[in-house]
């Protein structure tokens, strides 16, 4: 999950530079998605046993994860239209309430938090985000239309994690990696997430159609290629394959918590590439991250819950 975030956070830098370039949301997110599709599929060909998993996933879970790629859109679009009118500082700010609604979903679809301790640390990992992101001059007029979008972005986001960890196997009394070797197809991250992937790039290859914008790789400006090839491979394919992963291994609620570090790993990497200062707030905001996730890691799991499986148990 430290990976996935790290890899999330890369795409917010990348993105930037690529709007430096010229290219706008839309354009981005198409070669973004198709991109890492096209890396997942390579590497789901490129294995035996994945390809093995693959003919063997049943026609409702695969349905299910092109389902999952295309609720994916919402929330990218939503995020990346927003931003388009909201400063980024205010978006990270209310797009990560998600968590919160990710732990609400979990009480009922999911592996729920146990006891006070996450809970507690959620709070001071939010806490953190709105310190970490903070200090930053966000200005006096900020559209309604544009604040709703990243509030849908965040909602959207939960439900696809919540469902994603679902098909993973994950319930309320076991988590994905402790599901019966009968739902290995669901399991695997990589087969997985790349029907996921595949879908997403095609809605928004749909909707690129729709609105008249050229799909060609001609139409991207050649300064633009190192970050749109940086976004697929790192913050799409690497991230995606991760976040499944993670969750799979830790549920939906705390995958969400540790995800938290995000904006840690944002603000780090605006100083190291973007040459923006850390203020001593944000330095403040990304210590009460650290706390609320190593609070909620260090969280005894309640009695009588079935142990985590060992890595190679999870592997399958």
């Amino acid at each position: 999950m430290l990976i996935a975030g790290a890899s999330f956070a890369s795409g917010s830098i990348l993105a930037t530079l690529s709007y430096a370039e010229g290219l706008d949301w839309l354009a981005v997110m198409w070669w973004r998605f198709l991109i890492g599709a096209g890396l997942a599929w390579a590497w789901v060909l490129g294995s035996t046993r994945r390809r093995a998993v693959l003919r063997s996933m049943p026609r409702r879970q695969l349905a299910i994860a092109l389902g999952l790629g295309a609720i994916y859109t919402g929330n990218a679009g939503t995020y990346y239209a927003g931003i388009e009118t909201v400063p980024a500082a205010l978006a990270g700010v209310l797009v990560y309430v998600y968590p919160v609604f990710v732990a609400l979903l979990s009480l009922r679809f999911a592996t729920r938090l146990p006891g006070r301790r996450p809970w507690i640390a959620l709070a001071l990992a939010i806490a953190g985000v709105v310190l970490a992101l903070g200090g930053v001059d966000i200005g006096t007029t900020v559209p309604i239309s544009g604040l709703l979008l990243i509030l849908a972005s965040a909602a959207i986001y939960s439900v696809w994690i919540v469902l994603s960890a679902r098909l993973s196997g994950e319930r309320q009394d076991r988590l994905g990696s402790e599901a019966p070797a009968s739902d290995a197809t669901a399991r695997d991250a990589a087969v997985t997430t790349a029907l996921m992937m595949a879908a997403t790039a095609a809605v928004f290859g749909s909707l690129s159609l729709v609105a008249g914008r050229p799909l060609g790789p001609n139409a991207i400006p050649v300064g633009a290629w190192p970050f749109l090839v940086g976004i697929g491979l790192i913050a799409t394919f690497l991230a995606i394959q991760t976040l499944y992963a993670g969750a799979r291994r830790i549920g939906a609620a705390q995958a969400a918590l540790v995800s938290t570090t995000e904006p840690l790993f944002i603000v780090a990497m605006s100083f190291v590439f973007l040459d923006q200062t850390l203020s001593p707030i944000q330095l403040a905001g990304a210590a009460l991250i650290v706390v609320g996730v190593v609070i909620a890691q260090t969280a005894p799991r309640p009695a009588g819950a079935p142990q985590p499986a060992t890595p190679l148990e999870a592997e399958g």
